[in-house]
């Protein structure tokens, strides 16, 4: 019997391990590239873009403007199909905000996506000001029959941090969208970014606790890391004093005090973001996500603690912290 109510040996309630229990199997995102921009991009909101994106630190070589979403796809599961023969995948509709249109041509690239035979669902990166009730009315009846997740690029809980970043945003909004997908039984995840500028570990801390009391279910933590050719690049140079950036010893010692605090129902994706060496400004550590994962893990283990362990909501740890000392 596992130690943990996610259902394993592992100290944090892990994505991939969740995945692997709720589909019975391996399951993929592959990647798309649809075409989309952000509302901070077209005016609407804002110009420019949030400071510190750069969408070429995502965007794998499958993912062309050219292609159509059935060859982005195509060729995405023919990639991953050498490893994992039985491998099934969502299609990962990725770069900039992908509800940012109007909902005739969301059914048609979404559809496009879902009538491909091994693509079992959707996962929409999106800001929570790109939701529509339209939308979200769309997004619950294919949750009926498809997996969907819509993945909000939360990055703060502050607004001053939002304003910062150009945004275009509010911690509000982020708010509303979260309850919206949950209340309609739309699987959600939660993106945050920590170390920026102006925030410290009191913030980071509060913010663990924060979202551990809103309806997130996914969660996407990594460090703040410079890419070159951003705004936030310049203001880097400029204000250089400003920027914390993280050692792996710092950041793997304030992961395991968030993780201590985050709702243990909470299912963690991801802890860091690992740019193109040749657009990353800083940190650089030199470390692939799965040896940062690692150290973490090994942290854990010689803390003996695990996420949850100061959780300080509702759910009754005593059933399984019992003997974890």
């Amino acid at each position: 019997m596992s130690r943990f109510p996610w259902g394993s040996d592992k100290r944090y309630n892990d994505f991939s391990g969740h995945f692997r229990i709720k589909f019975n199997g391996r399951v993929q995102k592959i990647s798309i590239d649809a075409g989309f921009t952000c509302p901070n991009r077209d005016g609407s909101r804002g110009t420019g873009g949030c400071s510190y994106c750069n969408n070429l630190t995502f965007s794998p070589e499958y993912c062309n403007l050219e292609k159509s979403i059935t060859s982005q796809l195509t060729e995405g599961i023919a990639f991953f199909s050498r490893k994992y023969s039985s491998m099934r995948y969502l299609a990962y509709f990725q770069a900039y905000s992908n509800t940012y249109a109007p909902l005739e041509n969301l059914k048609k690239l979404y559809e496009e996506a879902l009538s491909h035979q091994e693509v079992i669902g959707l996962v929409i990166a999106t800001r929570p000001d790109c939701l529509t009730i339209e939308i979200l009315d769309y997004l619950q009846k294919l949750a009926q029959n498809y997996y969907i997740m819509v993945e909000f690029g939360i990055e703060s809980y502050l607004n001053s941090s939002l304003d910062r970043m150009n945004r275009g945003h509010s911690f509000e909004e982020s708010v509303w969208a979260l309850e919206e997908t949950a209340r309609r039984k739309i699987h959600n995840c939660a993106h945050l970014i920590l170390g920026l500028p102006g925030e410290n570990e009191t913030d980071w801390l509060d913010q663990a606790r924060i979202i551990s009391r809103l309806p997130v279910e996914n969660l996407k933590l990594h460090q703040l890391q410079i890419h070159k050719g951003t705004r936030m690049h310049r203001d880097y140079i400029q204000n250089q004093s400003e920027y914390s950036m993280f050692t792996v010893e710092g950041y793997l010692d304030l992961t395991v005090k968030y993780l201590e605090l985050l709702n243990p129902e909470i299912i963690v994706e991801r802890f860091v973001s690992e740019a193109p060496d040749d657009l990353l400004v800083a940190p650089r550590w030199g470390l692939k996500n799965f040896e940062f994962t690692a150290k973490l893990e090994k942290l854990l283990e010689e803390r003996k603690t695990w996420q949850g362990r100061l959780f300080e909501g509702k759910s009754d740890q005593s059933q399984w912290s019992l003997g974890m000392q």
